[in-house]
């Protein structure tokens, strides 16, 4: 049980009384799962409504030159979509209950649910039952108001449109926010007012984003013609004319993979920030508790928890309130001199079994530690029996000096060997057992709960750290990284299907080549430039874009980091192993049969 800084709440209660994790930190933690899980959902919804999109426009365009009404069209394409959209819900909400009670019976990481907790409520299921389809429905329509306003158009296969410049107006504001923020904490002066900042810099967040959708089918057009242009490669010069003429494939296929780049690096400013909030500052981590209660043997046994890498018990002197003779008291601390090594950086002329009083450079003595005064120390043992022990104020000295906060021991305490006491006898007045471990944060939590595994109802006192934000930060870790495992999913899962579905509709093209004498391989480079090099681009600009997003983020966040590498490497290594995934998904996708078929129906 964490003292003034863990909370119990009442068995019974429909609600907690304190919350897993605070309001605030739980709208940093949705903001980030939004950009995380929903743009690259967003993507993979837009990609799925796309599938067989030429095909379906013909067969909409033909219905419509064959008489039906325009209305009529549209809400054939919307049934049909409505149709996959109500089930699709059935089924991703039957896949969320099982997931639910498999999980939840597991737990994840430092964070576990009863399988009620995450049960969905009638209202999110009457949403997902009545929304998705209705989405569905508008999306459908206007998926099919191309081919019912124009169908000629569509059954001769008209030229796409190239992409307007409209598309960088998100990229300008929100570029310009965030370099702003970038220049305030180059320049050290970070904005102290937060409640603008924390309206500018979600909206930059959401604006770089879309502006990063936008721009990439504009990059992936003028990269195209400049490139196809300058090479003499017939490979490479075939897939930049196509990326050319169709930039908004480029849009479909690498989109979800570049926003979960993104994602990815704000992710890592969100989590920069939480670890300042919790981390303490000191090098090693304190914990003390009372000894009132507590056997020997579990003292014994919390000194051997995993992680702590030494322990020493604190009392002070007993004070008789009823008498003049013992108004004052000393400090002391009984431990052995490799104890005492064990928790402190600096201790000089120990000597093992005598005792000694520490001196701290720099600290101010107690005022009543002079040597050959006495002090009356009250002791106890394990049947309950009482006795008091004098302790002489020594002349030797032990120079010390630990790295917690604020001194383990105060100048002037007494060191006292455990041989100078009786034998099953401990201190009772005010004594306390210290531990001292790495402030790690995986350290803390592990120290934490071994002791807790030893005896759960002891009070444990840290120093320097605040236990309830240790925990959140272990349950939003988790949830974090459960958002990338989905983002990453749904980002590969729309690409898959954005590559493959793009592939299908290309296979009168890709025959008529391959009946002009165009070698499979050549066929193939062509696919894989095609994919690869949009693609690079969109990670190229996610990583810088991402990484300036993250800095102005941290500069927005009152912290003391505001610029981070250390996730740079795992960034990088990623976005190279998107490539070469994207580079190796693209070779299948040209067959090796040829069907004249396809071209005479098409």
């Amino acid at each position: 049980m964490l003292k003034a800084g863990g909370h119990l709440s009442t068995f019974g209660q429909e609600e907690t009384r304190f919350p897993t994790v605070e309001p605030s930190t739980l709208d940093i933690l949705r903001f980030t799962l939004a950009g995380v899980v929903l743009l690259p959902l967003t993507v993979f919804l837009s990609v799925c409504a796309r599938l067989s999109a030429a095909s379906r426009m013909r067969r909409l365009a033909a219905l419509r030159l064959l008489g039906l009404s325009r209305k009529g069209t549209q809400r054939v394409n919307a049934a049909e979509t409505v149709a996959a959209a109500l089930l699709g819900a059935v089924l991703g909400l039957g896949a969320y209950w099982v997931v639910n009670q498999l999980v939840s019976r597991v737990g994840l990481p430092g964070f576990k649910w009863y399988p009620n907790d995450g049960a969905l409520s009638g209202s999110t299921v009457l949403v997902c039952l009545v929304g998705c389809p209705a989405l569905a429905w508008f999306v459908g329509r206007a998926g099919a108001k191309k081919a019912a306003a124009n169908p000629l158009a569509v059954r001769r296969s008209a030229v796409e449109k190239p992409p307007r410049l409209w598309g960088l107006l998100p990229l300008v504001p929100g570029m310009g926010i965030v370099i702003g923020y970038c220049v305030a904490g180059a320049t050290g002066h970070a904005p102290s007012e937060t409640s603008l900042s924390s309206i500018l810099m979600p909206l930059a967040v959401v604006l770089v984003g879309a502006g990063l959708v936008l721009t990439l089918p504009i990059l992936s057009r003028a990269l195209a013609r400049r490139v196809a242009r300058v090479t003499s490669s017939l490979s490479l010069g075939l897939a930049m004319r196509r990326n050319e003429m169709e930039p908004g494939g480029a849009l479909r296929v690498a989109t979800g993979l570049v926003l979960l780049v993104y994602a990815a690096s704000l992710t890592q400013g969100v989590l920069i920030e939480l670890d300042q909030v919790s981390k303490n500052t000191s090098p090693v981590q304190l914990y003390t508790m009372t000894l009132d209660g507590v056997d020997p043997k579990t003292e014994q046994a919390i000194n051997e928890v995993s992680g702590v890498r030494g322990h020493a018990v604190l009392a002070d002197s007993w004070i008789d309130l009823d008498s003049e003779k013992w108004p004052n008291s000393i400090s002391a601390v009984i431990a052995t001199c490799d104890q005492l090594r064990s928790m402190a950086s600096v201790v000089e002329n120990c000597v093992e079994g005598r005792s000694a009083r520490l001196m701290i450079p720099d600290y101010s003595n107690n005022e009543f530690s002079k040597v050959g005064r006495r002090f009356p120390f009250q002791l106890q043992n394990a049947e309950g029996k009482r006795r008091f022990v004098t302790v002489q104020v020594p002349s030797r000295t032990i120079r010390y000096h630990d790295d917690t906060a604020t001194q383990l021991a105060g100048s002037g305490s007494v060191l006292i060997p455990p041989s100078a006491l009786p034998k099953g006898f401990r201190p009772q007045t005010r004594a306390t057992l210290a531990l001292i471990s790495s402030s790690d944060p995986d350290t803390v939590r592990s120290v934490l709960e071994g002791i807790a595994g030893v005896d759960p109802t002891i009070e444990v006192e840290l120093d320097g750290v605040d236990a309830a934000a240790l925990q959140q930060i272990t349950v939003i870790k988790t949830l974090l990284a459960v958002g990338m495992v989905l983002g990453l999913i749904i980002g590969v899962a729309a690409y898959l299907v954005a590559a493959t579905d793009r592939a299908v509709e290309r296979r009168p093209q890709v025959t008529a080549l391959t009946l002009l004498g165009a070698r499979p391989r050549t066929l193939q480079a062509v696919q894989v430039a095609q994919v690869v090099l949009p693609l690079t681009v969109g990670l190229v600009l996610a990583v810088v874009i991402g990484k300036m997003a993250e800095s102005s983020y941290l500069v927005t966040g009152g912290g003391a980091v505001f610029w981070d590498g250390d996730g740079l490497p795992l960034l990088l290594g990623a976005a190279v192993g998107v490539v070469v995934v994207a580079a190796l998904g693209s070779l299948p996708l040209v067959g090796r049969r040829i069907d004249p078929e396809l071209i005479r129906r098409d």
